[in-house]
Order: structure tokens, then sequence, then C-alpha cells
């Protein structure tokens, strides 16, 4: 063989490769973009309270380790110092412990209303209304020292706008079921 001849073939040969590799750039930038963005995806997911599990009024649900019921949710008007557009709103549950391991399982416990246009309030404590020795709030309870079987008590107090009480719906979301959260429908849903 002669010289141009090799010149030839290892110019059709790198070609080949340069090819190739470019080719290969078409499955290896995307690929490691979703790999860098996992953890990013990952997080969001797991810090938002995303997907709804609904629960019909009187029904308990299995959430967080617990089972949670909505046991009453109502409005407490005529409390002075308050604008005149807002109302406190209350929400108790009944939880029964399964899993005591609360600091862990109920980490992140967020209590929530939500009106039909996906608009969320947290409890607040600027309306404080005077509750009995065993009601708690849901971060409170964390640290209550519950074993398996007990029953807590939980309240959580918030200042909704009046227009949105025709629509609210009591929501509980914790760390180790999200991005799932519970939904609690009323009776009249």
């Amino acid at each position: 063989m002669t010289a141009q001849g090799l010149d030839r073939e290892s110019g059709a040969s790198e070609r080949r490769w340069r090819r190739r590799s470019l080719w290969s750039l078409v499955l290896l930038i995307p690929l490691s973009l979703a790999i860098g963005s996992y953890d990013s995806v990952k997080a969001l997911l797991g810090g938002n309270d995303l997907f709804p599990r609904r629960v019909a009024w009187g029904e308990s649900a299995r959430f967080g380790g617990s089972d949670w019921k909505l046991t009453d949710l109502r409005g407490a008007f005529g409390m002075p110092n308050l604008a005149p557009d807002t109302v406190p709103v209350l929400a108790d549950f009944s939880v029964k412990i399964g899993d005591p391991d609360l600091q862990n399982r109920w980490l992140g416990c967020k209590v929530m209303l939500i009106d039909k246009d996906g608009r969320r309030w947290l409890p607040t404590s600027i309306a404080s209304l005077k509750t009995t020795d065993n009601v708690q709030t849901c971060i409170s309870a964390i640290f209550s020292g519950a074993k398996r079987g007990d029953t807590l008590n939980l309240r959580e107090t918030f200042l909704v706008p009046k227009e949105a009480t025709k629509s609210i719906r009591p929501a509980v979301g914790v760390a180790s079921e999200r991005p799932h959260f519970l939904l609690f429908q009323l009776e009249k849903d």
C-alpha cells in the first residue's frame, strides 16, 4: 500500500470517529442534564404538597404512620380587633398514633386550608383562642411523647377572607408522605 492510500484510509477513519462522537453528544448531553437535575427535581417534589389524597367527611386516613380524621371545621365569628373582611377558622383533628416516631414521620407537619381556586392559608397565632389542655397543634404534637395507640386532639387556627370560607377544605402534609397530602372533604361535597 502506498503512503497516499494510507492517508486516505486514516482520513476516512478519522471522519467516521468524528461523526460517531458528534452523534454520541446527542445522547450524552440530555443524559447528563437529567442526571444533574435529579436531586433538584427530587427536592422540589419532596418539599411541596402536590398530589392530594381525598378523604371523605367522617372517614380517617392513614398518613405519616397515624390515622387522621377531621372532626370539626368552623368559623369563630365575632372576635374583636380583626379586619372586618376576615374570619378566624378552627380546624380540629383526631389523630390515632400508629408509629410513635413523630419527630421523623411528622417532620415538616403542615396543616393548611385550600380553597377552590387553589389558594392556601397556613395557621396563624394572631387570632388566639383559648383551648383546653388536651388540644395541641401539629408541631407541638411532634414533641408530645405520644405512644402507639394514643389519640391526639389537634387544633389549628386560621385567618381567612370571608369570601373564601364557602370553599375552603383542610389539608395536612408531612415530610414522610410528600409530595402527597391529605385533603379533607366536607359533608356537603
